[in-house]
């Protein structure tokens, strides 16, 4: 009876699903869709610095913590109860693909040849989880929000900052896709 929520839903269900999350958080009080934001309301919590950038009234963004909080939840849940124990699917091309680049376990949600504790300390490792995460981050702040923030709740408020912001991040995705990761996945 349940079967249908350990498949992967098509984009014409989990699209909408996630549109219609802009709505309703106008709905419910002129709320902002993002999640890197979250990021800045606990750091506004727990540092008690005299920082500026932390300085305002981040308790009336605890839905947002909460609604990161309900996302990490999820994704414990869907992994431990809701997980069919298969490989993940992917296209036979990428497949080949990831063999050229001596990537052949790809089971879980992200290839573990490449995103591995022994790997970090290597300088492709370094590169792709280090030095990736360290440009989300500063791309996340020169842009003011994340792809989600621009992305989905931007465009839908028709806000020109976002459709500058979202158009850069598929144009960084493109070049980072198809002339950088080659790249960096040879060394």
């Amino acid at each position: 009876m349940w079967e249908w929520i350990k498949q992967p839903w098509p984009w014409y269900v989990a699209g909408p699903l996630i549109g219609l999350t802009v709505p309703l958080l106008l709905i419910m009080g002129n709320k902002s869709f993002g999640v890197s934001s979250s990021l800045r309301h606990i750091c506004a919590a727990c540092i008690p610095a005299n920082i500026p950038f932390f300085k305002y009234n981040w308790r009336k963004e605890t839905w947002n913590l909460f609604f990161v909080a309900g996302i990490l939840v999820g994704a414990i849940i869907a992994t431990n109860w809701l997980s069919t124990g298969e490989p993940v699917a992917v296209n036979p091309k990428l497949v080949h693909d990831l063999q050229q680049y001596k990537i052949h376990n790809y089971s879980s949600i992200v290839p573990v040849d490449l995103f591995n504790w022994p790997s970090l300390f290597t300088v492709r490792g370094f590169i792709l989880m280090i030095g990736g995460g360290f440009l989300v981050g500063f791309g996340t702040r020169y842009a003011g929000g994340c792809t989600s923030g621009h992305a989905i709740m931007g465009l839908s408020n028709l806000q020109w900052p976002s459709l500058v912001a979202t158009c850069c991040f598929m144009i960084g995705g493109f070049i980072t896709a198809n002339l950088i990761l080659p790249v960096v996945l040879n060394m």
